[in-house]
């Protein structure tokens, strides 16, 4: 029988359930990762990974199996005793020493899809060596595996509680007292992921008053993709605009990302909320360092950096390539435009359930509402407008748009002369004004994604359908 093939992108391993995210492939892959880090565990660690997982249909039982093949192989297993947010699995990581962790996850996905991520030892996302590695040890050896019940009679399966020594750690990372005490009214849309109930644990007893959304377990997300974006708050935009809360915090499917709306139910685009906890780190914690951002991710913050005289480094589009420059050091915060921010003194990975409480510390500090906080930016930084399209391409013409679009950039950009090209992770053609389009192709997919900002909604627009025009080209 032919084995199906399996491609690893820029987060790990998804797939459709049943159609290729099947209990046999996750197998494969299960015993392909053992077999890398039997050979290449990294120094210090112990012969140990940590396994979590969200809430799609059998997730659960994933995980499970992949418990079983890596006690098959030797390892001792931390494993998740409930769906669990992605850095809460990323820290265990780092804390227990361990090789490394495996997370059941699909993310931002539809409900028909799961995954399988790759997380390093220093806790965060594994790097592309590592992916591709795993990925060329696929069926080198038959698979091992140990039942689950003889497992934890062994110890070599132990089930662990690991959202609270996240939650106790991340805690630390912020002002809690003055948040505790602020009496904050927000809510929280889970959008039915992990994150459901994490503010709830954390912030009780405080003065604090927390509403969650979407907090049932609901394998279908209500119908939705649980990305941060504005085509998903519908039903909870209409709940607060009847019942006004300070702030909506917005995390996706495992919480390893945050959104926002306003407390009236008007949406923020995650490029706002990282200007606005950049501008916080800098201006009211006085905290310097590197700043790192994915290529896609909105201007206003070079602006911002320009400002403050501090150092900025673009990254092609993955966590995993800010992981590398945060594990580095120095480095003041990092993010990408699909709402993954990293914090220093924290795991180098994106955590959803801290960025929420920087932003509450936030409001907590300034004393005035979000939409007041971003108007300030927009007054010191000018108008910066967002827009992105997802269009079919097929794939192997990807490579012909792509020299195509470096030999023939347009002159201007609304209005404005081209100044730079970079062809890194894509084609972006920048402005002299700052202005800028980009054209990048999904890792895995027929999917070319359009990226535009500008001083003006109509702008991205006209931005977007010049970009659909070069593709046509080809």
């Amino acid at each position: 029988m032919r084995r199906q093939k399996i491609k690893f992108g820029t987060d790990g391993w998804r797939a459709v359930i049943a159609e290729d995210f099947t209990f046999a492939n996750v197998e494969r892959v299960a015993q392909a990762t053992a077999v890398y880090w039997k050979k290449r565990r990294p120094k210090g660690t112990r012969k140990k990974v940590v396994i979590g997982f969200d809430r799609r249909f059998l997730a659960d039982q994933f995980a499970e199996r992949v418990a079983e093949v890596f006690a098959g192989n030797g390892f001792e297993v931390i494993l998740g005793d409930s769906p669990t947010p992605t850095p809460a699995v990323s820290f265990a990581v780092k804390a227990l020493k361990a090789a490394g962790g495996i997370v059941i996850t699909a993310s931002h996905n539809p409900a028909a899809f799961c995954g399988y991520k790759l997380k390093g030892h220093f806790g965060g996302s594994a790097d592309s060596e590592t992916s591709q590695a795993v990925e060329a040890l696929l069926d080198a050896k038959s698979v091992k595996s140990l039942d689950m019940d003889l497992a934890k009679r062994r110890r070599l399966v132990r089930v662990k509680d690991l959202h609270t020594p996240h939650a106790r750690a991340i805690r630390e990372l912020v002002d809690f007292e003055l948040i505790a005490g602020s009496g904050l009214r927000f809510a929280h849309d889970a959008l039915f992921g992990v994150g459901a109930g994490s503010f709830e644990k954390i912030l009780g007893g405080t003065r604090c008053k927390v509403t969650t959304l979407n907090a049932e377990h609901d394998p279908f997300f209500g119908g939705i993709h649980p990305e941060p974006i504005v085509h998903n708050y519908g039903p909870s935009a209409a709940y607060l605009c009847k019942n006004p809360h300070d702030l909506c915090l917005v995390t996706d499917g495992d919480a390893d990302r945050v959104g926002g709306m306003d407390g009236r139910g008007n949406a923020l685009t995650t490029h706002q909320v990282i200007c606005l906890l950049l501008n916080h780190y800098i201006v009211n914690r006085r905290q310097r360092g590197r700043v790192v951002k994915a290529l896609t991710t909105t201007s206003m913050v070079d602006r911002i950096c320009e400002l403050h005289g501090l150092e900025l480094l673009e990254t092609g589009v993955g966590f995993k390539y800010i992981c590398t420059e945060m594990q580095k050091g120095d480095v003041l915060m990092g993010f990408e435009e699909s709402g993954g921010i990293g914090f220093p003194g924290h795991i180098p990975e994106r955590d959803g359930i801290l960025a929420g409480l920087a932003l509450l510390e936030l409001l907590a500090t300034e004393k005035t509402t979000v939409n007041k906080l971003l108007a300030r930016l927009e007054k010191q930084f000018g108008p910066h407008r967002y827009n992105r399209l997802d269009t079919h391409f097929p794939l192997g013409k990807r490579d012909k748009l792509m020299r195509h679009c470096v030999a023939n950039p347009p002159a201007k950009l609304a209005g404005s002369p081209v100044a730079e090209v970079k062809t890194f992770d894509g084609v972006k053609y920048i402005a002299e004004n700052g202005v800028w389009l980009m054209m990048r192709g999904s890792g895995t997919e027929p999917i070319l994604r359009i990226y535009a900002e500008a001083r003006s909604d109509a702008d991205t627009k006209k931005l977007i359908r010049l970009g659909i025009s070069l593709t046509r080209q080809v």
